[in-house]
């Protein structure tokens, strides 16, 4: 069993809402962190799709009520949106009673229903928390690497060797495409998403070229832009937005696009052990993509990620805009001796970034100079996740 460090937000957020939703994509282990708060107070579990417990809520009010001194624990509550409006009249209900708090803890892939729904229902009353697969700050100091080849899903990380741990992440993306996706409505040919999945995965953390993809698929740009907005809705891309501060340089407005698990893009890429992944052209990108998606998910609450590149060629992989700790800078490279080159200096002369950063493969942290500090992920990691 690994720990996983979001456990103590979950227990926080419901110490201060009266519901609070963990969303994120299906196996990475809502499941697993509920059962974990659930053994630490009175609860009940349902699993919506179980039909037994479906049949529980033919009358969800009546169910409900009868459960009202124990956190109420609903997985796949995207399945029945329409319980989103009787849970708003149960929370107010036990509000009045002076149990304000802690009573629903609701699972979900994240989808637009699930956030459009509980949005309308239960505003003012509900916190959302994303639980993306696991990350460096939760798996042994010397698994970053298989943790970067495999990606973060428990399952895929966990397995007993990288043949099966491939087996894996192919049989989860078949199952995305070919019933979870359609379970949540869009009716989109499995194969032509899996065609566009696998093409951002060959474009891993580049900026966002519409028109190839939609000459690629022979569809046209609005039907790349729908398929696009599915998975990251899902939380399985990521669409990094340019740096959006007027400046008097000529800015590119493309987003960056990211396959958010490293494991997934290797998988749709074939790519199934270290050796391939090292010798494959696109091991650079995928380093800066594992690395960008660990340092935001580590990072605090209410901080602004984007990148920065002008037209002339100054560049900053990584921009966090942090509450209270200002501008930080960030350029990634998968080599043991970071070099920066002239476009980060130039960007940071642009921006004058409160601290600049040089994320590399190695652990240990020393300065390059010129207010630039060389440092391993788990080191920047740790440091972003103790601000929260």
């Amino acid at each position: 069993m690994i720990h996983r460090r979001f456990q103590q937000l979950v227990q926080d957020r419901l110490e201060e809402f009266p519901a609070v939703a963990l969303l994120g994509p299906r196996q990475a282990g809502k499941t697993t962190l509920a059962e974990m708060v659930a053994d630490l107070r009175p609860s009940l579990y349902l699993d919506l799709k179980s039909p037994t417990d479906r049949s529980k809520l033919s009358d969800p009010e009546l169910y409900l009520s009868a459960h009202q001194d124990k956190l109420v624990i609903i997985d796949e509550v995207q399945r029945t949106p329409a319980l989103f409006e009787v849970l708003r009249g149960l929370i107010d209900r036990g509000r009045r009673k002076g149990r304000r708090t802690g009573q629903f803890l609701l699972l979900g892939s994240a989808s637009m229903d699930l956030l459009r729904q509980s949005g309308e229902s239960l505003a003012g009353r509900i916190a959302y928390i994303e639980l993306p697969p696991l990350d460096v700050l939760e798996v042994p100091p010397n698994a970053t690497e298989k943790l970067w080849l495999r990606g973060g899903f428990p399952d895929s990380f966990l397995a007993t060797n990288d043949r099966r741990s491939l087996i894996w992440r192919e049989n989860f993306i078949r199952t995305y495409l070919e019933r979870d996706i359609p379970m949540l409505g869009p009716r989109i040919p499995a194969e032509t998403l899996r065609r566009f999945w696998t093409m951002l995965a060959h474009g891993q953390s580049t900026l966002l070229n519409a028109a190839q993809l939609a000459r690629g698929l022979a569809v046209d740009g609005k039907t790349v832009a729908r398929y696009l907005d599915l998975l990251v809705d899902l939380l399985l891309v990521r669409r990094l937005p340019p740096w959006h501060t007027s400046t008097k340089k000529r800015l590119v407005k493309s987003p960056k696009i990211l396959v958010r698990d490293s494991g997934v893009a290797h998988a749709l890429l074939g790519i199934g052990d270290r050796e391939a992944l090292l010798g494959h052209p696109v091991a650079g990108l995928s380093w800066e993509a594992f690395v960008t998606e660990t340092l935001i998910n580590a990072a605090p609450d209410r901080t602004v990620p984007s990148f920065y590149r002008t037209a002339a060629g100054a560049e900053i992989d990584l921009m966090l805009e942090i509450p209270g700790q200002g501008l930080w800078a960030i350029e990634i490279k998968s080599g043991l001796t970071p070099k920066l080159e002239k476009g980060f200096y130039q960007a940071r002369l642009d921006l004058q970034p409160d601290h600049c950063f040089a994320v590399y493969a190695g652990s240990e942290s020393y300065p390059l100079g010129d207010g630039v500090e060389a440092t391993g992920l788990m080191t920047l990691a740790k440091n972003l996740a103790a601000m929260s």
